[in-house]
């Protein structure tokens, strides 16, 4: 079934757009010190872990959103909070996030889980002793929810969460490409445009770059590059291969599905049916809170309630 969240936001920032915006443009990251890892790959490519401050409590997996890497605010928030609480994280890195092109003429896209297969057997070999949680941003979200759908016993995994993840993707890219939302499918195309030159610069890709000046849509992008360099025939071919939507119903980890009703990136019919929704699922559906917002509290000391209520998931499972 699909519960209303607990989440109202604040008379300050009450739009969907204002949620989704405040923390992207004005919140302040922690000063944290990450220690970087690179990850060896069974296909002879890598990716970088950074791993948070150490702590004695289960160990938390997170997965960053598109365009993201383990530095944003909101990662660098969760590490904190978990920090806090007595958790100890770390944050895969997608290849190629953060700047440091990966080795193989390939990226990453929603529906390549082995990678974070790989990450949770090596920080498992790790942490041997600990409790293991996942929590995905986004994308993040998208690759965590298809690879616990993919993988139900998911290695012993105790409890995971999925926050603004789109769960229908062929309908949230159409969505992006109308109104108000272009301006985030801007962002968006313009950082994965960047990703493609600084890897074309490091290592030329089989891959025309001058096309890239007449890409404008995700959509369009998916067409004509994540979907042919990662076995797909289209975008839609894409998009339907590797929805979440079609993986929920195997889902058995307790998860937790945190949206929000105004979320800029995901529109209401893209939601799923109830009847979709395993018992292992909880799908929190709040009347606010952008993507990835959820914020509240003042102006001056703003709160990001989400970190609150992944808190308390994990803490019910672990």
């Amino acid at each position: 079934m699909i519960h209303t969240g607990q989440f109202t936001p604040p008379g300050w920032l009450r739009s969907g757009h204002a949620q989704t915006l405040w923390p992207a443009l004005l919140r302040r990251a922690p000063p944290l010190q990450l220690r970087e890892e690179l990850l060896e790959l069974p296909d002879g490519d890598c990716l970088r872990l950074a791993w948070g401050p150490a702590a004695p409590g289960p160990l938390v997996v997170i997965l960053h959103g598109l365009g993201g890497h383990a530095r944003s605010a909101y990662v660098l928030g969760l590490i904190a909070a978990l920090h806090r609480d007595g958790m100890e994280a770390v944050v895969m890195q997608f290849r190629g996030a953060g700047g440091v092109p990966n080795r193989l003429d390939r990226f990453f896209h929603a529906g390549e889980t082995d990678d974070l297969e790989c990450t949770v057997a090596h920080v498992q070999e790790q942490r041997p002793d600990k409790p293991l949680a996942l929590v995905g941003f986004s994308m993040g979200g998208i690759v965590g929810l298809n690879w616990l759908g993919d993988n139900p016993e998911a290695r012993g995994l105790s409890a995971a969460v999925a926050v603004s993840a789109p769960l229908h993707l062929a309908r949230c890219a159409r969505h992006l490409d109308q109104g108000f939302s272009r301006l985030y499918q801007w962002d968006l195309v313009r950082n994965l445009k960047r990703l493609v030159r600084t890897k074309h610069a490091h290592r030329p890709l089989q891959f025309d770059i001058s096309a890239l000046q007449r890409i404008r849509t995700l959509w369009d992008f998916d067409d004509r590059l994540t979907g042919p360099m990662h076995g797909f025939e289209s975008a839609e071919d894409y998009y339907g291969r590797c929805a979440p939507v079609n993986r929920l119903g195997n889902i058995r980890v307790p998860t937790l599905i945190l949206l929000a009703r105004d979320d800029p990136f995901i529109p209401p019919h893209s939601l799923p049916d109830a009847a979709l929704i395993p018992e292992a699922v909880r799908f929190e559906l709040n009347p606010g809170g952008g993507h990835v917002g959820f914020v509240t509290g003042t102006p001056l000391k703003p709160r990001y309630w989400a970190e609150e209520r992944i808190l308390q998931h994990l803490r019910a499972h672990i």
